[in-house]
């Protein structure tokens, strides 16, 4: 099986999001995930305007660690940002936040992730409405976000999440509809087991569009704490060509440092 590099969600903000599984102290947090054995840190980002990017910048550098995704989930439950708001002004706030993401992105040549920023569909909207407001946000963040080839990842999200694109089929369909070369898909295990039939025929479907991977159990807990087939997800993943990161977002289950620590003992004894 390939070796996958490994990153962990680190965030660089105060967020209320359980699943980002390093909150606190930034630099420690760092510190102590390259201490693991992680080759990266997937940075949840809520406004990048609020962040000494230079500092953050050094500390990655000096631990070793590699920035392969960008996470800007924090921007819809922090402060209610969203491609389908019916607030024209929300939306507009959507798009220049992640448009502020750019420069970030481009100095740790990491991908942009566009999770719950996409929304919901809200009382009132019809599907047809939120899907127009939804592929114009993202045309005009990948046309943004061209010249500085920097690309952006769409993550199919679970139905108990949202309305908007729950599953891989649905996520190709609107990489189809943007027709921007620069948007791709980022999967992740824990929602891909809530709505695909099959979670290695979706990855195979997905191929070289994908753009970022997604590692939790079946129960939002760390790989190896559920049910989920890894050996057998991460095979069908390597048979695709995709050679990027594999990046735990989970549950701090017992705790964030232990939970840590048993994912990446999991992910290298069955990856290499």
């Amino acid at each position: 099986m390939r070796h996958f590099p490994l990153a962990i969600v680190v965030s660089a903000q105060p967020a209320s999001f359980e699943a980002a599984t390093f909150k606190g102290d930034v630099r420690e947090n760092l510190a102590y995930v390259a201490r693991l054995g992680y080759d990266g840190a997937e940075l949840a980002i809520r406004d990048p305007r609020e962040i000494d990017v230079d500092r953050l910048a050094r500390w990655v550098e000096k631990w070793g660690l590699r920035v392969p995704a960008i996470g800007t989930g924090q921007a819809w439950g922090e402060e209610g940002l969203s491609f389908t708001d019916p607030d024209p002004a929300v939306r507009q706030a959507a798009v220049e936040r992640v448009i502020a993401h750019i420069p970030v992105a481009r100095r740790f040549d990491a991908v942009i992730i566009i999770g719950l920023l996409r929304g919901v569909i809200r009382p009132g909207v019809s599907r047809k409405q939120a899907m127009g407001w939804l592929v114009e946000a993202l045309q005009t963040c990948a046309n943004a976000a061209a010249p500085h080839r920097v690309r952006l990842a769409l993550e199919p999200i679970n139905r108990y999440e949202t309305s908007l694109i729950n599953t891989v089929d649905e996520g190709l369909a609107l990489i189809r509809e943007v027709d921007a070369p620069n948007l791709g898909l980022l999967l992740d295990t824990f929602h891909m087991n809530i709505e695909e039939p099959s979670i290695e025929e979706s990855i195979r479907r997905a191929g070289p569009h994908i753009f970022h991977f997604h590692v939790a159990d079946s129960n939002r807990r760390y790989p190896g704490a559920g049910h989920l087939d890894f050996p057998r997800i991460l095979s069908v993943l390597a048979e695709t060509g995709y050679d990027g990161f594999l990046s735990g977002e989970f549950l701090p289950y017992p705790d964030a440092a232990t939970a840590a620590q048993r994912a990446i003992e999991y992910l290298r004894k069955i990856s290499g």
